[in-house]
């Protein structure tokens, strides 16, 4: 079968350091430090065999996810952009949706509480946590000491076949009737890009009261996910800072209240003067520009109203952020870092919403054939027009 290869040379910068869950060579959590001259290519790969646990699912629908495009993206000295784990060469892909054709006899589906049978429409997690180590215990499953990631250190979901365990598949039967024809899958896609939404502002920023104002800096399909979930949450107004005419569109049909572009207007000023001077009880860096939008930020907490303010940080950049302390200690304001979306039951609440008329598809600007998805992730790299492109 095809697939969507990403290859890079193992390089690291001087300053690297092998940590103690880095495997020389292969595989590290600091990818952008190590990770040069990424290749993308087609290959041929065997058609996987499900194991006892596990279940071969036909992918109907994989989104392209700026992590694939950071991965393929290369700085003035060819390292990647993207910081996180990562294990080269891979499949890409992991925003994922499809249909059982195979499970083994332990695959159990949480839906049923029996083994999978073949035609389940699905979706699955992209974060592959252990279980039983210490954060997995706790309830912490984006840290997983012995995390795997789809797509970015195994076997990934641009491919006609995928296996995964069962333990992070989620059944999509809630969506039937909902979406029509391949829609069912194309919505399946988009759970995951909508539960790190929801993992950022619900379960790691702690949500809001209804009545809250709410900021999200940046539309793409996380920040744009994470409007229509504070919608849903009941904010006041949700206010988004996004300067790309086309995602700012995107913003109002997500339920925006106020679409600010911030290299021409003042984002603090129209923030407070949108809000009575209030400001926000909680803010979505999703820009991964930290050094341009956190003093913006930190200006709306500093001269609003509002006191005990949440920034969440989800977007993901090498660069580091320019926090001023003092302005989180006298405003009794915190700061929050959100990776990924397992856990608390993410996945079926998203899954639900989505069932309840939460229609995420508007995300997906674009659909592509397998041969045609690592041209997109070139294209993605300076076009900004676009949103989601998934490969159907």
């Amino acid at each position: 079968m095809k697939t969507v290869v990403l290859s890079a040379d193992w390089s690291p910068k001087s300053e690297f350091r092998l940590g103690p869950k880095d495997i020389d060579g292969k595989l590290t959590y600091l990818g952008s430090k190590v990770w040069r001259n990424s290749r993308l290519s087609i290959e041929e790969k065997d058609i996987p065999k499900p194991g006892a646990t596990e279940a071969l699912i036909e992918v109907r629908a994989c989104g392209i996810c700026g992590s694939d495009v950071h991965m393929a993206q290369m700085d003035d000295q060819g390292y990647i952009w993207y910081p996180g784990l990562t294990a080269f060469p891979v499949t890409l892909g992991h925003e994922m949706s499809g249909v059982v054709v195979d499970a083994g006899p332990m695959a159990i589906n949480k839906r049923t509480g029996r083994p999978f049978e073949n035609g389940e429409p699905v979706c699955a997690e992209e974060m592959f946590w252990c279980s039983f180590c210490r954060p997995c215990a706790e309830g912490n499953p984006n840290q997983c000491e012995l995390l795997q990631e789809m797509g970015f250190s195994v076997e990934g979901a641009f491919a006609r076949y995928i296996k995964i365990d069962a333990r992070y598949l989620w059944s999509l039967k809630e969506l039937e009737g909902k979406y029509s024809g391949n829609g069912l899958f194309l919505a399946g896609s988009l759970v995951e890009p909508t539960s790190v939404a929801y993992n950022a502002m619900i379960e790691c920023g702690g949500g809001i009261r209804p009545g809250d104002n709410v900021v999200v800096c940046g539309a793409g399909p996380v920040g744009l996910a994470a409007v229509a979930i504070m919608k849903r949450a009941g904010a006041a107004k949700v206010i988004l800072s996004e300067p790309e005419p086309a995602r700012a569109r995107l913003g109002e049909v997500f339920g925006a209240d106020l679409i600010i572009d911030p290299t021409k207007e003042d984002l603090t000023q129209r923030v407070l003067d949108f809000t009575g001077g209030l400001g926000a009880a909680l803010y979505l860096e999703a820009t991964a520009l930290p050094d341009v939008i956190w003093p913006q930020i930190e200006a709306c907490i500093w001269d609003g109203k509002y006191v005990g303010a949440t920034v969440v940080i989800v977007a993901r950049a090498d660069m580091k952020t320019p926090v001023n302390g003092e302005v989180f200690q006298v405003r009794k304001a915190r700061i929050a870092g959100a990776q990924g979306h397992s856990g608390y039951g993410t996945f079926p609440r998203v899954i639900s919403l989505m069932g309840a008329g939460m229609d995420m598809t508007p995300l997906i600007t674009k659909k592509v054939s397998l041969d045609e998805v690592s041209e997109n992730i070139i294209r993605l790299q300076s076009d900004r027009n676009e949103c989601k492109i998934t490969c159907v």
